[in-house]
């Protein structure tokens, strides 16, 4: 490779929406360690974003150019035909595209090929192995924090690939003035997602929620922050704009539906409630009073749910069964009731853990008090120990129903036992949790966004 000037640094940005154009961008200046613009390329598709939609990130002057992927492929050749060729490429896209554009890349032959780098915009929960395995052959993987940075080399070791690429690095969008309360102002944000919640009738209860928080609070500003208007492209689907539904209510002065750059939004802001991970970070570094884990207080009701039906159906099964061994009915098993009584005595701790933390939590939010780290990390303990004694209480059960549990058209079982396991591969319920909350409960300092 040619040798270059820190200055002379030439980066190109491919993103295939608003954020990752923001992240994109704000890694490429990171790059070059200059305020030259990179040079922006936008991927034409679903989530394409408006031109009001990139100024509102507030990361470049110049518009990016909107291009397909065999044409952002063919303005990497043409620049470097011309002696112009990019010294970084940055692919702030899902995995699948990552893989898409690194193969075309491969297939154009280039003498002076680029570095490659990637990464993921916020918090990553889902689809991990997957995710990473699409983004294998770049030449920077990054992570956005030491936990993502170890469980990314553990899931590219453990299929026998490098994990080499892999690099810890802050997210670069978080900035902004440390939270400082202001007289007189008194504001609450709720920073939507354009799927969740999913339903019209899901979305309709957080609009009447807000109002209703309006109107008990008159001298409160409530706002309702959204990423796109009717008709504009997100990353995902919106099919129940919050604009169209608020038209059937009747909100009052104090509560607006506001737009803009999230990191002006943030600096009038004096509580954050969100199912945005990003926001919530972006609010979390500024120690602006946040309730970061909304989107996991719903969590644990799933896991909790899962038992409960378990239990429910052996119960009403046993009031017709009997031991084929014994003879004995199954309500007058000793083993049955034993084993009945002890998992709904676990089921009633997990669940009764879930409640009582989340009702301290609320109490401290809504006191705006400041916690110590007991308490920052007993929801988090509660939620994942509400998976875990879920999955014991479904596989509990299935050992005690025996051979009918496997039979699909006779018994749920086996579905709900798959569903356990399945559900117990989420972030929040892996054995991680227990490092990084017993880290903090021994007097270290928190590593993860949500406790």
């Amino acid at each position: 490779m040619p040798s270059r000037t820190r200055e002379a640094i030439r980066v190109a940005v491919l993103a295939d929406s608003d954020t990752r154009w923001k992240w994109g961008a704000l890694t490429a200046r990171r790059i070059t360690a200059t305020s030259a613009e990179p040079t922006g390329f936008v991927l034409r598709g679903r989530a394409t974003p408006t031109a009001r939609q990139l100024a509102e990130t507030g990361v470049s002057a110049d518009a990016p150019r909107e291009v397909t992927g065999v044409e952002f492929l063919r303005a990497v050749r043409d620049a470097e035909a011309r002696g112009e060729g990019y010294d970084v490429l940055v692919l702030a896209l899902v995995g699948g595209t990552v893989r898409a554009v690194l193969q075309g890349l491969a297939d154009l032959g280039l003498a002076r090929r680029p570095v490659i780098v990637t990464g993921y915009v916020g918090v990553v929960y889902e689809k991990l192995t997957d995710g990473l395995l699409l983004r294998h052959g770049a030449d920077v993987v990054l992570a956005n924090s030491r936990h993502d940075a170890e469980r990314f080399r553990a899931v590219y070791e453990g299929v026998g690939a490098g994990a080499g690429s892999v690099v810890e690095a802050a997210l670069p969008f978080l900035g902004g003035a440390p939270y400082a309360p202001a007289a007189g102002r008194d504001t609450l944000v709720f920073a939507a997602q354009p799927s969740v919640p999913a339903t019209r009738a899901e979305r309709a209860h957080v609009l009447r929620r807000l109002i209703g928080h309006a109107r008990l609070h008159p001298g409160r500003e409530v706002l309702l922050k959204l990423r796109s208007k009717p008709g504009e492209h997100t990353t995902h689907l919106e099919e129940f704009p919050f604009q169209k539904l608020v038209r059937e209510l009747d909100p009052p002065d104090n509560f607006r539906l506001v737009y803009g750059h999230m990191g002006e939004v943030l600096d009038r802001t004096d509580l954050l409630v969100t199912v945005s991970s990003t926001a919530a970070l972006e609010a979390l570094h500024r120690r602006i009073p946040t309730a970061p884990d909304a989107i996991l207080r719903k969590m644990a009701g799933i896991p909790l749910g899962l038992a409960r039906a378990a239990l429910d159906h052996v119960r009403e099964l046993a009031k017709d069964r009997t031991d084929r061994e014994t003879g004995l009915p199954w309500p007058d098993d000793h083993r049955v009731q034993e084993t009945v009584a002890g998992l709904e005595a676990e089921f009633l701790a997990a669940r009764s853990a879930v409640y009582a933390t989340l009702e301290r939590q609320w109490d401290a939010l809504d006191d705006r008090v400041e916690r110590a780290a007991d308490e920052r990390v007993e929801t988090a303990l509660a939620r994942y120990h509400a998976f875990r004694t879920a999955r014991h209480v479904v596989q509990t059960l299935f050992d005690l129903v025996g051979g009918a549990s496997v039979y699909r058209k006779k018994s749920p079982m086996d579905r709900w036992l798959r569903d356990a396991n399945t559900m117990n591969q989420h972030a929040v319920a892996q054995s991680s949790i227990l490092q990084l909350t017993g880290n903090v409960l021994l007097g270290g300092r928190s590593t993860s966004p949500f406790f």
